[in-house]
């Protein structure tokens, strides 16, 4: 059960309207880095969440609850920056010559045609909507919640990590006063809650308690020679070397070491086309051999 105020966040205020800035604030509320995104992540983990008490999915909630907040913000100032832009964007004329435009005839004023999404004023009446900067909707598909608090915890810092650097890129392309205020707020809350996210995994017993993920597999049920080798896959035998190709391995379960790559397995030989497959009469016949080595 949810519960609202009619108050906003945080106050959002816009001094010099800008419908191009309207609509690369809609990356952070529909592109995949945006908060309809992690606002839906946190849910559906919370959802999901399971253990001896119901302590993370009360986290979840507190903070995907924050997360509509957040949404709301960035949809109030998508409209601000739309609802009172310049007067020859608002008259008949040049709403006229917007459609033309959209439509593929006419010119409207190049400030207004850079800036708006057809979307903000055939769908939504210069407000705000559900999609990324391009219009396209968000499909739900980036959302991640596997079950595992671990691995969720892990997907939710990148989610945050990434939702940081746009909104950072936000700010740095506004010179809105009102518009900085509002990012560097959202900007602090991603920095809480990557730092949020990590203290849950330490929680759950750390990097070395937590990996690897899912830590309730046998790791004895593993191919144990391989768990810790970089792969080289290059012909001349050359890799980058650092942190993880020596040296004790980050869950201090075992050493990091190097493995040329190299065909561990035979040819895959498939068996002959079915009959009832459409395949040409000539693949369709007895099975091969196994071709050994």
């Amino acid at each position: 059960m949810f519960y609202h105020d009619r108050r906003l966040q945080r106050t959002v205020t816009v001094e010099k309207p800008d419908p191009l800035f309207a609509r690369m604030l809609q990356q952070a509320i529909g592109g995949v880095e945006g908060e309809i995104r992690v606002c839906m992540q946190y849910m559906f983990q919370a959802y999901g969440a399971r253990g001896p008490s119901n302590k993370y999915r009360d986290l979840l909630l507190h903070t995907a609850t924050e997360e509509l907040g957040h949404i709301e913000m960035l949809a109030t100032a998508v409209a601000l920056n739309l609802e009172t832009a310049p007067t020859e964007a608002q008259e008949q004329g040049a709403t006229d010559a917007i459609v033309g435009a959209v439509m593929g005839g006419g010119e409207a004023p190049r400030h207004v045609l850079e800036g708006m999404i057809h979307k903000h004023l055939l769908s939504t009446g210069m407000s705000a909507h559900p999609s990324d900067s391009d219009g396209v909707p968000f499909d739900m598909s980036h959302i991640y919640a596997s079950g595992n608090l671990a691995a969720d915890m892990y997907c939710n810092v990148a989610a945050e990590s990434t939702g940081r650097v746009l909104a950072a890129r936000l700010y740095n392309a506004t010179a809105d006063a009102g518009m900085k205020d509002m990012l560097a707020f959202l900007i602090a809350r991603d920095a809480m809650h990557q730092n949020q996210w990590l203290a849950v995994i330490e929680e759950l017993g750390g990097e070395k308690g937590a990996l690897p993920i899912p830590n309730s597999f046998p790791e004895e049920k593993q191919t144990n020679e391989h768990a810790y080798q970089f792969f080289s896959t290059s012909v001349d035998g050359t890799y980058p070397a650092g942190r993880y190709t020596e040296g004790p391995s980050i869950d201090g379960k075992g050493e990091f070491s190097v493995f040329q790559a190299e065909p561990m397995g035979e040819e895959p030989v498939l068996g002959p086309a079915r009959p009832d497959s459409a395949a040409q009469n000539e693949q369709i016949g007895p099975k091969p051999a196994q071709q050994i080595p």
